[in-house]
Order: C-alpha cells, then structure tokens, then sequence
C-alpha cells in the first residue's frame, strides 16, 4: 500500500510579480508520498492541468497569465490512483504589474510672486501601486523621492525666492514593472513683478513735482506781493 500523503507545496519557480501575456512555471510536490502520484492543478476550483509523476520529482505546470483573472487563485490536489482521498496545497496568487502612465506636473497657479508659497503635484493615473515619484527643478532633482500607495497625486510646496524658483520644473514616475521609468511634462511659474516697483518709482515723480511746485510758489511770493503792495501805496 502507499504511505500517507502530506499536503502538497505548490510554489512558483520565479517572481510571484508578473506582467501580462508573461509565462510562469508553477511547481507541486508531496514532501512525504510513494510513487506514482498524479497531480492536479486548479484556478478558481476548476480543474485546468494534471500531471502524473512515477518518481518523487516535482510536477511543473506552464501558465501564461493574459489578464487580471489568470493572476489566481490557484491550488494542487495530490492523490493515489488507488485512492479517492486527496490532499490539498496552500493557495497561489500573482500580481499582475501594469506599466504606469505618462505622470501630469501641475499647480493650483501658474502665476507667482517672489515670498509667495506655491504647490506642485505629480500624478499618473494607471499603472501598478505603489508609486515612486521624484520632482525636478532645471535638471536638479528636489528630494526626497515620494512613494505612494494609492491612486494620489505626490505633492510637494517650494517657496519662491527668487526668478530661480520659477521653473523649469519636471517630475518622473516609477513602479515595480521592468524599465517603466516615464517622464513628465515641463512646468514653469510666471513670476509677477513686485506691486511696490511700479508704485515706488510713481511715488518718487509726484513727489518731486510737488516739491518744484513748492519752491517755484516760494520763489514766485516776492514778486506777487511786492507789486501789489506799491499799488496799495
């Protein structure tokens, strides 16, 4: 008679993260059983593959995961031919990893004031969470990198300080897929003049002509007052 079986180890041979229309190799195995054992494999409680092994060795299942239903759930039934009595593996899901999108750089406003604090979000709406996203002014990288785990914008608040802090800025995005890295579109802050440049030099004009207007009444005094007072005589 066969020995008892254990509960079967099902186990993927590489990376349980996966992109799509990839091929995985799934492998069961009894730790204690007498050959032969025949090993059948299950998605979703249907039967899609069977192996029958004459020797201890692993059975190999070949899958290739096409879409968001091929990720899982799957199980292996091992058992006797003698026997209707099987055992049943631990469960197996894949993640399936999508490549991210094109990341969108904007603010609330593109116009800004030199004192004036401003926002800048990054965003891309599909690929696989989590998210890495790093910001960049003129080639020059703004840490710290921000990882997001759900569907959110990485937002970051730079005070502006001078006409350097306007722009030209970037952000890129990343996630687990292969060579996935995508760069944003560029973002520049207009960056207003100061109210008081305008004003100041306005301030400086009236005050100089009212000061003329001043000294040229003074010196006109004399000679409104001097004829007048002879006519009086």
């Amino acid at each position: 008679l066969p020995g008892m079986l254990s509960n079967p180890k099902l186990e993927a041979v590489q990376s349980l993260n996966v992109v799509v229309n990839q091929k995985v190799t799934i492998s069961c195995c009894c730790a204690s059983a007498s050959p032969p054992v025949r090993y059948t494999l299950f998605k979703h409680n249907q039967q899609i593959s069977s192996s029958n092994r004459s020797d201890s060795t692993s059975a190999l299942f070949t899958l290739t995961i096409s879409s968001a239903s091929d990720v899982g759930p799957y199980k292996c039934k091992a058992e006797y031919n003698t026997s209707t009595e099987g055992k049943y593996s631990n469960s197996l899901n894949f993640t399936l990893i999508e490549p991210i999108s094109k990341p969108v750089l904007s603010s609330p406003t593109s116009h800004t004031r030199q004192g004036q604090n401003v926002t800048l979000s990054c965003f891309s709406e599909n690929g696989s969470l989590p998210i890495t996203y790093l910001f960049f002014r003129d080639k020059q990288s703004i840490p710290p990198q921000k990882t997001m785990h759900s569907r959110e914008a990485a937002v970051i608040f730079l005070f502006v300080n001078s006409s350097d802090d306007s722009g030209t800025y970037k952000c890129k995005a990343n996630n687990s897929f292969p060579n996935s890295t995508k760069y944003s579109n560029s973002f520049n802050f207009t960056l207003a003049a100061e109210e008081g440049s305008h004003s100041q030099p306005l301030i400086i004009s009236l005050g100089l002509i009212l000061l003329l207007l001043i000294i040229g009444f003074a010196l006109a005094i004399p000679f409104l007052i001097i004829p007048s007072y002879k006519a009086s005589e």
